[in-house]
């Protein structure tokens, strides 16, 4: 059944005041599934319009904590009823496999309940002020109106990363999902309408760039919370400076995963293989370059191809399928050209290298390919490629590691193999980096803080940290009449 999107304002599903539609597209076979409106201003104006009425309005405004968390609680529980569904949505939609896929729901739900019991708990503080006869306590209280502008990836978990704490803590919110992926974002937007959250407390625009800084322009809009490319994020910085909005940035990454002499090989292998393919590699979190000791490297690679061209590629509802197509013609393109780059760089492909072609010909697949002999200089090791594309890079000089671990405009996720856990601690305090693995594929987990350094981005979501993201600190003094 073909999708047809709508737009959805002050609790009501609307086809917006424009005329303008954009089609969405099955990466597994190129095709189109269904179309979604293009917010016009004139819509992102009600919208936001309709967040602010909600935000002032009493069946929100003065709801109590213990209600407010019940009714993430009821969000939690549809999602998870409706999981599979979900899952085949976001499969088809962004091609990913649609076991992972289905598994992002039962995070997605881990979420919503995380933060419902957090809504009782947003404590303020008695100060030990030195003021005679006065009283100084503080409270927290939602920022306001918060624009909420996710990413293709992963399009359902990052809206609830948003959206289950701007709730949680009182926000109303005016989600806009990535142009490429609407689906999902659609299909819980109606689950928060039927879970019974007042009207205007959530909106959904859909539609490109333009609908995007519209958002991010508005005078209305007090907060941004973007998760996409660091270019965009920059702009978004510089947008929001003309009126102080508050700002949450996850943007890049570009992966260190080092791999030192005394690793368990099967361990790094295979941890390194599901960290570099997870989603196809389209992971701000993917270990997308890999330092192997120089004693070991040949032997790393030779058992990581092995690995990698056991893996089945093909389209992401298949059952088999362990490798799924890349989301758009774009971006399969544009790991074509991140492979021709490394090849005229004077790096190898060990496997793969090239686009899927007989039965697969007509998505946008792209098959999992290894480099060796890549050094630490050349674009592929660089730059983010979001793609099945994994780097090696032999080292002989342990103590260089932190260095060129940190050489880079990034600092989302780093990764460590190694046998000597005193050591994988002191690299990890080293790695100036979000996010740290010893001997693990990428984890995420409600309570962890996720977030990056430099130009990763600005702030955490999930866990407490998440807390502050959306509420600010109001102090409040009273005369005692002392």
């Amino acid at each position: 059944m073909a999708f047809t999107g709508q737009l959805y304002i002050d609790g009501e599903w609307t086809a917006g005041t424009g005329d303008g539609t954009f089609e969405t597209f099955d990466p597994s076979t190129g095709s189109v599934i269904g179309t979604a409106v293009e917010a016009s201003a004139t819509d992102v104006d009600a919208a936001v319009d309709a967040a602010a009425r909600a935000f002032a309005d009493p069946a929100w405004r003065d709801m109590t904590p213990a209600a407010r968390g019940k009714l993430l609680w009821r969000i939690a529980d549809l999602i998870e009823q409706h999981a599979d569904e979900l899952g085949q949505l976001e499969s088809r939609d962004v091609g990913q496999v649609v076991g992972f896929a289905r598994g992002s729901m039962a995070g997605a739900a881990d979420m919503f309940r995380y933060f419902a019991g957090w809504t009782t708990k947003l404590d303020g503080t008695v100060s030990s002020i030195s003021v005679p006869g006065h009283l100084h306590y503080t409270r927290r209280e939602p920022i306001g109106v918060c624009a909420l502008i996710t990413p293709w990836n992963f399009p359902l978990a990052i809206a609830v990363w948003k959206l289950a704490p701007a709730l949680a803590t009182g926000n109303t919110v005016v989600l806009k999902p990535a142009e490429q992926t609407p689906l999902t974002t659609t299909r819980l937007v109606e689950l928060v309408e039927e879970a019974g959250v007042p009207k205007g407390v959530v909106n959904l625009v859909t539609g490109g760039p333009e609908v995007g800084q519209a958002l991010v322009d508005h005078p209305r809009v007090d907060k941004v919370s973007f998760t996409g490319s660091t270019e965009v994020g920059r702009s978004i910085v510089r947008a929001s400076a003309g009126n102080l909005k508050r700002v949450s940035l996850e943007l890049g990454g570009k992966a260190p995963s080092i791999v030192l002499k005394d690793a368990d090989l099967d361990q790094a292998v295979i941890g390194s293989m599901l960290g570099g393919l997870f989603n196809s590699g389209q992971a701000c979190a993917a270990y997308s370059r890999f330092y192997v000791d120089s004693s070991r490297v040949d032997e790393f690679t030779d058992r990581l191809g092995s690995a990698m061209s056991g893996m089945k590629l093909g389209p992401g509802l298949s059952p088999d399928t362990q490798l799924g197509p890349l989301v758009s013609q774009e971006q399969l393109s544009r790991v074509e050209g991140y492979v021709k780059s490394g090849l005229e760089q004077g790096a190898e492909v060990v496997l793969g290298g090239k686009r899927a072609n007989g039965d697969l010909a007509a998505g946008f697949f792209f098959e999992p390919t290894l480099f060796r002999g890549v050094t630490h200089d050349m674009t592929i090791a660089r730059e983010e490629i979001f793609g099945p594309v994994l780097p090696v890079i032999s080292y002989d000089d342990p103590d260089e590691l932190v260095a060129q671990a940190n050489d880079t405009d990034y600092g989302l996720v780093a990764c460590v193999w190694t046998k000597d856990v005193a050591l994988g601690h002191r690299l990890a305090h080293g790695i100036r980096a979000g996010e740290v693995y010893i001997n693990s594929m990428p984890m995420l987990d409600p309570a962890a803080p996720w977030g990056g350094f430099k130009a990763s981005g600005w702030g955490r979501e999930m866990a407490a940290n998440a807390l502050d993201a959306y509420t600010e600190t109001k102090g409040i003094w009273v005369n005692l009449g002392g």
